[in-house]
């Protein structure tokens, strides 16, 4: 089961120019479509006087979530290179925008296309990039006398408690890697009197 995928950690620039115009890059990591408008309006508010903000997403592991936006530009120029390196770079929860300064002189729809995806490239080149694990997170509940067991769980599983609650009845919350989930779910199932049940 595919249980990793990359993203890029913080943000990063590129610039590319031709003829007079110049394309400035900027790579995101965000989270949701709030994150996303957010950026946006930052550099739509830095950048108040270039002529383009094309701009493409992707979120979520399966990068199931995108969209793409040539913000005035001639339809597939802006928006869907730059969603295009993206793809090619394999990223996800990622957002580039390329502010476009014009300099006068038409590109062509294959000089924006390449402009376009020239600068979103840059941008993704210098950003650093790192392989993240898809977890499912659980909570599980248990009577004290039953503390030994379920530590044994966490250990032996290597897990990461993101919260605990230890009194007569006792609580536990932690993630788990994707391709692991089923066995340590069964783990806890096989303890009597124990509840487990996923969490958001």
């Amino acid at each position: 089961m595919e249980d990793t995928y990359r993203t890029i950690i913080g943000s990063s620039e590129g610039l590319y120019k031709e003829k007079g115009s110049k394309f400035l890059a900027f790579a995101y990591h965000v989270e949701s479509e709030e994150e996303v408008k957010a950026r946006l309006g930052e550099l739509r508010k830095k950048y108040y006087d270039a002529r383009h903000h094309c701009y493409a997403y992707a979120l979520g592991p399966k990068k199931s979530a995108f969209r793409m936006n040539d913000d005035g530009e001639p339809s597939g120029t802006g928006g869907k290179p730059i969603y295009g390196q993206l793809l090619s770079m394999d990223v996800t929860d990622t957002l580039i925008v390329v502010v476009r300064y014009f300099g006068g002189v038409l590109l062509g729809t294959s000089g924006l296309t390449n402009a376009y995806k020239t600068a979103a490239r840059e941008a993704l080149e210098s950003a650093t990039i790192e392989e993240r694990t898809v977890d499912d997170r659980y909570r599980v509940g248990f009577k004290y006398e039953q503390m030994n067991d379920v530590m044994r769980i966490v250990k032996d599983f290597g897990l990461t408690l993101t919260k605990q609650r230890f009194e007569m009845e006792c609580e536990v919350e932690f993630s788990v890697r994707q391709s692991n989930s089923e066995r340590v779910r069964q783990a806890f199932e096989n303890l009597r009197t124990v509840n487990i049940e996923k969490t958001v």
